[in-house]
């Protein structure tokens, strides 16, 4: 789940583990991975948006930054 991107639900609740998203179409955005496994968190995640080189429904690829868990990198955008 993005973090800051429900206005009913602003911001992040305090307690939860979150990654920040850098570069790409969703920089500056939060990700609540509270709960996910070590295998999830070093796969990466492909997140829905309107907003990269794909337009509505494609995706963009986020990775964790090597030695810096808490920042996840863009990688690029998919169909």
């Amino acid at each position: 789940m993005l973090i800051g991107t429900d206005h009913d639900h602003p911001g992040p609740k305090p307690g939860r583990n979150r990654a920040e998203l850098v570069c790409g179409p969703l920089d500056g955005l939060l990700l609540d991975i509270t709960g996910w496994r070590p295998q999830e968190i070093d796969d990466g995640v492909s997140l829905l948006t309107e907003l990269g080189q794909f337009g509505s429904g494609g995706r963009a690829l986020y990775h964790p930054r090597p030695g810096d868990p808490a920042r996840w990198d863009w990688s690029g955008d998919s169909p």
